[in-house]
């Protein structure tokens, strides 16, 4: 497999996934994120150095007649994939592949506001998004963007791209110990993503070793904080060998959380103890609740 291309692997948002790395030799970001997990660099406006589009359709077609059962063709970077040079002509190419998975990006939302982007992104199926805070003083110290972007346009840029775009958006935040973990953020959050509408919101936290020395936290918290975004469809992203405190609910408390909030299956299977799923169920088979996907996740909601 080239440096371009790599996986299949299993993503626990998106599913079979088949990865495209528009910066393959060198880390290149407009961001320089305490929890990134590659090494903290220089923040830059530009991607330099970049494989041509021709060369990254030609492996990505290779990959394709290897690889079968898709669900994603995913555009990363080492770094901010919305940086390459040529990322509409290849988002443009890519969608003429017949029979094709569908395509996601993964970006970290910094060059939303740019008009030309959110055409070129308007194009792809599963759009991801980041937005870790939304006051100013957190973004900065969180994200530590390049000189220039502000979160105040970030957040204009996302609301604008939502009204026009019509694939799935999805908004990530990653939840850092003492950064952006309390309350007053997530209520700030909750009310900008009400504004900004997008289809599934993921709230992670850091499982993988960061460039800088900050702390995750526990997804008891993550938990918490997720039941500040109200009436949003929220997947807590966690991994699977983590042990939380299942408990009971009865239907009528079932109902009236989901009322409130749909819920993944891995944010039931995190809570519920067995007579719950149970109650769930019957809950199901009544029709008082239904499943919905969205983008290779699915949730419980009131019917």
């Amino acid at each position: 497999m080239s440096q371009i291309i790599f996986g299949p692997i299993t993503s626990r948002r998106f599913g079979q996934s088949l990865g495209i790395d528009l910066s393959p030799s060198i880390k290149q970001c407009n961001f320089d994120c305490l929890y990134c997990e590659l090494k903290g660099a220089k923040t830059v406006d530009k991607a330099k150095d970049a494989p041509s589009f021709l060369e990254v359709l030609d492996a990505l077609k290779t990959a394709l007649s290897k690889h079968q059962n898709l669900d994603v063709i995913t555009l990363t970077a080492n770094g901010e994939p919305t940086l390459y040079p040529e990322l509409d002509a290849l988002v443009s190419a890519i969608l003429k592949i017949e029979n094709r998975p569908k395509l996601l990006i993964l970006s970290n939302g910094s060059t939303i506001y740019d008009e030309a982007i959110q055409t070129t992104l308007s194009k792809i199926d599963i759009v991801k998004l980041s937005l870790d805070c939304v006051s100013p003083k957190c973004f900065k110290k969180l994200d530590r963007a390049h000189k220039g972007i502000e979160i105040e346009q970030i957040i204009e840029g996302m609301q604008q791209f939502r009204a026009r775009y019509q694939g799935t958006l999805v908004i990530e935040i990653l939840v850092v110990e003492g950064l952006n973990d309390t309350e007053e953020e997530f209520r700030a959050l909750n009310a900008v993503l009400h504004d900004i509408n997008p289809d599934r919101i993921d709230v992670s936290t850091i499982d993988r070793p960061p460039a800088y020395e900050v702390k995750g936290v526990s997804i008891e918290r993550l938990v918490e904080l997720s039941n500040l975004l109200e009436d949003l469809h929220v997947n807590i992203a966690y991994k699977k060998n983590y042990i939380s405190q299942k408990r009971y609910f009865s239907e009528e408390e079932i109902y009236e959380l989901l009322k409130r909030r749909p819920q993944s299956f891995e944010d039931i299977a995190l809570c519920f103890d067995e007579q719950s799923l149970q109650n769930l169920n019957y809950l199901v088979e009544k029709n008082a609740l239904h499943v919905k996907n969205i983008a290779g996740v699915n949730f419980y909601k009131v019917t």
